[in-house]
């Protein structure tokens, strides 16, 4: 009953605040070439590629992106070609909302070391619904693949800790949530649960 009400808190103040949070480009982030994410930005638009013919294909797909569907839809079609970092994303995207994410993993990795963020990216921004409806099984992989190729984007640190806290990893909800903790320095209800959250584990 701890452990849930802890997460409903934190999500409960995401749904009240309306918290919009932005992507700046506008420096050098904390790993390489990383952007970093500014805490409380707002009216900006999302990353995520549209109107371009990728994100087309992906519209038309993502009905089917779905643990019986999405392999048959992907051999049946596949991203326009000539579509740079885009249809990989795309591709990874349906694959993690299927939770093939190994296989996203895998599509990211083949890319070029400065796209590979841009493609995490794309994939945070269409699977972070999943974490927002509270599928913490689903969401906790796909963030922390995110993760791992956008070390310092810290909403995806914070869905992949939150998540896994929820189903009993502690190990890596601790790993995830203090790099969260490092990435945000905003105080706010972001980061007071996931103190609350680390506190819990440490207990």
């Amino acid at each position: 009953m701890r452990t849930a009400w802890v997460y409903a808190v934190g999500l409960l103040f995401m749904a009240v605040s309306g918290l919009a949070i932005g992507r700046s480009s506008r420096g050098v982030g904390s790993v390489g070439l990383l952007p970093e994410l500014e805490p409380q930005v707002s009216g900006q638009g999302p990353v995520v590629p549209t109107g371009t013919s990728a994100h087309a294909w992906f519209a038309s797909i993502k009905p089917f992106c779905n643990t019986l569907e999405a392999e048959t839809a992907l051999r049946q079609s596949r991203p326009p070609a000539n579509s740079g970092f885009e249809g990989p994303a795309y591709e990874a995207a349906c694959l993690a909302l299927a939770g093939r994410v190994d296989r996203a993993r895998i599509i990211i990795g083949a890319l070029d070391s400065d796209q590979q963020w841009r493609a995490a990216g794309v994939v945070f921004e269409v699977a972070h619904s999943v974490a927002d409806a509270g599928d913490d099984k689903s969401a906790g992989p796909i963030m922390a693949m995110v993760a791992d190729f956008w070390p310092n984007h810290y909403m995806a640190l914070y869905h992949a800790g939150a998540s896994e806290y929820a189903v009993g990893d502690r190990p890596k909800a601790r790993e995830h949530l203090a790099h969260f903790l490092a990435a945000y320095p905003t105080e706010d209800g972001w980061r007071s649960n996931a103190q609350a959250i680390l506190h819990e584990i440490g207990r």
